[in-house]
């Protein structure tokens, strides 16, 4: 996928204080963010703000996974075509993302400053595009949580922020298990996908990676410079995607495929 990366920094600073600035409170979660709430608190005051930025970064992140996930299942062409087992995985990744969402909103009392969302051409018409946005977005996720594993102020986040980022590695290589079984009217199968390196790789075997990709990234405006494409029209433009038409974030209460898989607290 092509034009993920700004030339100017304007629209980070946008994005990044955006996220730092707006909304209201809302308290959702129960018990689980109750337990993320004293990890903010006791942060001394330059790691408050910068945990607070991270957050704000991955509640955007995780509002772009929810929109991404709900619209392939519920416009995308090929989804319908496509194992049932593949499409369960999509349902659940769509429950999984909102979930990350709440948990993090219910820290920073914010929603998040972008509710809709903007895609290359043809994605959610074309498998192929969808299947490389996807992977593109979940490499991003990744590298975005690495960076909370690597710069969140207490140990407690930085647990969770690997947590989370080891859910998006389950989705990254479970888009590429779609791949394959893509129907033939479809354009499928697809043996080959390109996430945020530009690099096609094969999807055999789906699970390719020996460590996941920190892509680099040092500080969390990396990863916002390659998602504010996605939030902001003017960013969308440029980067070539299609702004003639947006896709709103609807936020619900998800169901989590296993309870045993649920935060219950940092113990897990």
């Amino acid at each position: 996928m092509s034009g993920t990366q700004l030339d100017t920094g304007t629209d980070r600073r946008q994005f990044l204080g955006r996220a730092a600035a707006t909304g209201a409170s809302v308290v959702v979660g129960g018990s689980a963010i109750e337990a993320l709430v004293p990890s903010i608190a006791v942060a001394h005051k330059g790691g408050k703000k910068r945990d607070l930025e991270i957050l704000g970064a991955a509640q955007i992140a995780e509002a772009l996974a929810v929109t991404t996930y709900t619209n392939i299942i519920n416009t995308a062409p090929f989804f319908t075509r496509l194992a049932s087992d593949d499409q369960g995985y999509l349902k659940a990744a769509r429950q999984e993302e909102m979930s990350h969402y709440l948990l993090e909103e219910g820290v920073t009392h914010k929603p998040s400053p972008f509710t809709a969302f903007y895609y290359p051409p043809k994605m959610f018409t074309d498998a192929q595009t969808t299947l490389n946005v996807l992977v593109t977005l979940e490499d991003a996720f990744i590298a975005a949580y690495l960076v909370g594993v690597r710069d969140f102020s207490t140990a407690d986040l930085r647990v969770t922020a690997a947590r989370i980022m080891g859910i998006e590695s389950d989705h990254r290589t479970l888009a590429r298990v779609v791949a394959p079984g893509v129907a033939t009217q479809d354009g499928g199968p697809i043996e080959a996908v390109t996430g945020i390196q530009k690099k096609a790789e094969s999807v055999d075997p789906p699970n390719n990676n020996g460590y996941e990709r920190t892509l680099r990234w040092l500080t969390i405006k990396k990863a916002v410079e390659a998602l504010t494409p996605f939030a902001d029209k003017t960013a969308a433009a440029k980067a070539g995607f299609d702004t003639s038409k947006s896709y709103k974030f609807e936020p619900f209460m998800p169901t989590l495929p296993e309870a045993l898989g649920e935060f219950h607290s940092f113990l897990g």
